[in-house]
């Protein structure tokens, strides 16, 4: 059974994580009020996920993301953001944060989150087989608008990682976040030109759309090209859908006031903060971005 560590002083916001959590899954869920009690219970009971609140007002939630990503580059910290954290929680996912998730979007959001780092996290452990003579690694995919089909690829791209030595455990798992976000937003809002503002206000309606599109001329019959080039020194992915495109600098600043908390440019705010460069061409239906080996 997954354990997940709540890291939060409120009570009132444990329970709702813990309640959330626990409506479709099965977890062992323990509590602690203090991040500086995190360090020790980690070690003792090995949890698959840390969940924390970002505590601005000490920067305690910051200092504990930072210990995290340094002593334990595998284990999955998911922030928990109120308003007026934005600053904070830009930073905290610069410093080894794998994701973060509204405190008032908590139902939306959390366990989703929660079950996809769990999954990609254990896969990732399980899966990485060191190739030493592999010195660089090119591909070539043509992806249909199968969003089951992402983790599979995804997978692919950390082991090739891996086997490149580009990046530690945590590195890579970030990397997989960027990448999640850019293929779905190539499926999603490129070829099949679903609004992501809809999901601001009827999510349901939101996938019922991307459900009806994915069996609808002309949208399915597009695809997602996504060209991988791996070295020892960077791994560079330029993913393209077929889609008409979209004006990148219309897109709201997610860093801003309020706009954090957002759908709309949330995975764009994930890609730049967990990739080193992040390039779209001029019509907006290409990315390019390259993870480089830290020194």
């Amino acid at each position: 059974m997954p354990k997940i560590l709540i890291v939060d002083d409120n009570p009132a916001d444990q329970e709702i994580a813990a309640r959330i959590l626990c409506q479709d899954n099965e977890y062992q869920i323990e509590f602690i009020d203090s991040p500086a009690e995190a360090p020790s219970r980690i070690a003792a009971d090995r949890p698959d996920v840390v969940l924390t609140d970002l505590y601005p007002a000490n920067q305690q939630g910051l200092q504990l993301v930072s210990r995290l990503h340094a002593e334990c580059p595998e284990l999955p910290v998911i922030l928990m953001t109120d308003r007026g954290d934005e600053e904070t929680a830009v930073e905290a996912l610069h410093c080894g944060a794998s994701s973060y998730v509204p405190k008032r979007l908590l139902e939306r959001y959390l366990a989703r989150t929660v079950r996809r780092l769990i999954d990609v996290s254990r896969d990732q452990r399980s899966r990485v087989r060191l190739l030493g003579s592999m010195k660089q690694n090119r591909a070539t995919f043509f992806l249909k608008n199968d969003l089951e089909m992402i983790p599979t690829l995804i997978n692919y791209f950390q082991e090739g990682m891996s086997h490149m030595g580009l990046g530690d455990e945590s590195d890579r798992l970030r990397v997989s976040v960027a990448l999640e976000e850019a293929i779905s937003n190539a499926i999603h809002h490129g070829n099949l030109e679903v609004d992501s503002h809809l999901r601001e206000h009827d999510e349901s309606r939101y996938y019922a759309c991307i459900r009806e599109r994915q069996s609808q001329s002309p949208y399915r019959e597009r695809e997602v090209e996504i060209k991988v080039s791996m070295s020892e020194t960077e791994a560079v992915f330029a993913i393209r859908d077929e889609g008409p495109g979209f004006d990148i600098s219309a897109l709201p600043d997610p860093t801003i006031e309020d706009n954090l908390e957002n759908a709309s440019g949330r995975g764009i705010l994930l890609m730049r903060a967990f990739m080193d460069d992040v390039f779209y061409n001029d019509i907006g239906n290409l990315v390019t971005m390259t993870k480089r080996r830290g020194e």
